[in-house]
């Protein structure tokens, strides 16, 4: 997932991407950390997408309940049947 392996929500991992990106921007990181903080980026960018599908998964699921109630269903399990 991301350099220390440490599982994060999205606010965290965003968060993380944001430090990333200012770091990098500021030109102080040589080309050797900057290659490392990209690749740590992209896993980031990567998660965050993840984690963003799922919940416009779940969001399509409570709209489509066909009897009008709210309903929260396990998105990623449904759909593996």
């Amino acid at each position: 997932m991301v350099k220390n392996e440490i599982p994060l929500t999205f606010e965290e991992a965003l968060t993380k991407l944001e430090q990333i990106t200012e770091h990098m921007e500021s030109g102080s990181a040589g080309l050797a950390e900057s290659l490392s903080a990209f690749q740590e980026g992209m896993k980031l960018v990567v998660f965050c997408q993840n984690e963003l599908e799922k919940a416009e998964g779940t969001i399509k699921e409570l709209m489509e309940n066909v009897f009008g109630d709210l309903e929260m269903t396990d998105f990623i399990e449904k759909n593996r049947d």
